[in-house]
């Protein structure tokens, strides 16, 4: 990559003083071209005074010699026929230095050629007015450089384009050079970067160097390495999780059947409901894993029909008052006495608000408070679980959501679950185009309200 960066940065840094250079010379040629034209104009426009003037200082008659050293000014490739009034040729004037660099030129192999000529006839005046010549002027339309001036000057002017060129070619190859290194140097070490993280070396990271898109795209690698490390954390927490709520009630009815099988218990209704608790217990986890993969791929499709969402909150309520009685936690309700209907599915509903009051039972200490209220309006219904519990950090509650996350102050291995109830709540929430809010603060509860359409229109 670094070769074709600056094989390419090359090759437009060439391209680009090539053209310059071209279009400059260009602008040149015709430029100085106009000025020696007008130049030879401007010169050409004061030979009737010169001339008058030879004429009247040799005593009104024209002497050969003043007129050669007259042509001695003349512009190169200028040539004067003067005659008299009658049209008598009195003399031909040329530039004889215009001849020597002809001859000079066609000798070095070099072409002078004028293809298109300009003329002007110019009126001679004498003294008093009267006409003693004509000057018949031909000269080039576009005006040569003959000049040794000029063409020292031109020579010049492109020996210092050429050189400021070579001075730019040199400049533009260091700079690609050093543009091709700043910006291969970068991705090099994200390539390498990369292949750590391929490799599973997760705390991998790279240099921000810029602010650039080079710099943009490490700012990303870098968020994503910060992501996958933390993905990976929840993945092993989870399996611990996974390992110990499987691990407790197996061993849980591992040793009521040896209890049961040595006599040591009998199999009685007490005893065979504990049973009863912890397989419950198992199915649950297991459902909700269940339904949680199904609805993060979206292969889990709600069954819907108009159901009443008071019965569901209110059969809710009934199964958990148990043990919400056991831990004394005082349990109030605000619920309207009418019902209030909705097309939603009726199993996953009652897993949302199973997970969201039983988490509230979890986390409220003993003698707390839980209340539950159900408002409807503007065709949505609100649903409110508040609780006294321990509370959320605040800066976990962006997170709690999230598949197996855990805020590890509040939710200890005594009273945290596998993560698992809240992402599912989100996912159902989805599914029935609800939302959800949580508010909490440490040491003096949560409460979570759940919005949902009464008039569904589902996806």
């Amino acid at each position: 990559m670094r070769r074709k960066l600056f094989l390419s940065t090359f090759a437009v840094i060439l391209v680009t003083l090539a053209l310059s250079m071209l279009s400059v010379n260009l602008v040149f040629k015709r430029q100085f071209t106009t000025y020696v034209t007008k130049t030879t104009e401007s010169s050409i426009s004061q030979l009737p005074e010169r001339l008058s003037s030879i004429y009247t200082n040799n005593g009104n008659h024209w002497d050969q010699v003043s007129l050669e050293e007259m042509s001695h000014y003349l512009p190169m490739g200028t040539q004067i026929t003067l005659k008299t009034p009658e049209d008598k040729i009195i003399t031909i004037l040329n530039n004889p230095m215009a001849e020597m660099m002809q001859k000079s030129m066609m000798g070095m192999g070099m072409n002078y050629s004028i293809d298109e000529w300009k003329t002007q006839t110019l009126t001679i005046k004498g003294p008093q007015g009267n006409t003693i010549a004509k000057a018949e002027v031909r000269y080039p339309s576009n005006a040569r450089l003959l000049n040794p001036d000029d063409i020292s000057f031109v020579t010049a002017v492109y020996r210092s384009l050429l050189l400021a060129g070579l001075v730019a070619l040199i400049i533009g190859l260091l700079l690609s050079l050093w543009t091709s290194n700043r910006l291969v140097k970068p991705l090099r070490h994200l390539t390498y970067a990369v292949k750590r993280v391929g490799l599973g070396h997760l705390d991998e990271k790279v240099l921000i160097s810029s602010h650039d898109e080079v710099g943009e795209l490490a700012n990303a690698f870098n968020s994503m390495a910060d992501d996958l490390k933390s993905q990976e954390n929840l993945r092993r927490q989870f399996t611990v999780d996974i390992v110990h709520e499987l691990r407790t009630p197996l061993t849980s009815l591992q040793s009521y059947i040896e209890a049961f099988q040595d006599g040591v218990l009998p199999p009685n209704e007490e005893n065979l409901s504990a049973l009863s608790e912890e397989i419950d217990r198992l199915v649950s986890l297991s459902s909700d894993l269940k339904d949680l993969n199904i609805a993060e791929i979206g292969k889990l499709h709600p069954q819907l029909q108009p159901v009443n969402l008071l019965s569901i909150i209110e059969k809710v309520i009934h199964n958990l008052s148990p043990l919400i009685q056991e831990k004394k936690i005082e349990l109030t309700t605000k619920l309207p006495p009418e019902s209030v209907m909705l097309l939603a599915d009726e199993r996953l509903l009652t897993r949302l608000f199973y997970n969201l009051i039983h988490n509230a039972y979890k986390y409220t200490e003993k003698e707390g408070s839980i209340k539950v209220e159900l408002l409807y309006h503007n065709k949505f219904a609100e649903i409110s679980i508040e609780d006294t519990g321990i509370g959320i950090p605040e800066d976990d509650l962006s997170f709690i959501f999230e598949r197996f996350y855990r805020a590890e102050k509040s939710r200890a291995r005594e009273t945290g679950g596998t993560g698992i109830g809240l992402a599912l709540v989100k996912q159902i929430l989805l599914l029935h185009n609800g939302t959800i809010d949580v508010k909490s603060t440490v040491g003096k509860g949560t409460t979570f309200t759940v919005s949902l359409p009464l008039e569904k229109e589902q996806k």
